[in-house]
C-alpha cells in the first residue's frame, strides 16, 4: 500500500518535514517514490507548501494519508 506521509528533515530541535509519497513498509526516513512538499512548523504561521495537482494524483490513485498529513492538506487546500 502507498502512503502519503512526513519525513523529517532539520537539525537538532529545529524539526523540518518533507511530505512525500511511500510504501507503506518502508521506513520513516528512508525510500520514497516522489516528494509532495514542505511543512515548517517552526515558522509563525507554519508554512505549508504542497504540489496540489501531484498530492491530487496520489490521491486518485489510491494512496492513504496519515492523519497528520490529511490534516496538512486541508489547511493547504489539497
Amino acid at each position: 500500500m502507498v502512503k502519503i506521509r512526513l519525513t523529517r528533515m532539520g537539525a537538532h530541535k529545529q524539526p523540518f518535514y518533507r511530505i512525500i509519497v511511500a510504501d507503506s513498509k518502508a521506513r520513516r526516513d528512508g525510500p520514497f517514490i516522489e516528494i509532495l512538499g514542505t511543512y515548517d512548523p517552526k515558522k509563525e504561521p507554519s508554512e505549508i507548501k504542497v504540489s496540489k495537482e501531484r498530492a491530487q494524483f496520489w490521491l486518485n490513485q489510491g494512496a492513504q494519508p496519515t492523519d497528520t498529513v490529511k490534516r496538512l492538506l486541508q489547511k493547504a487546500g489539497a
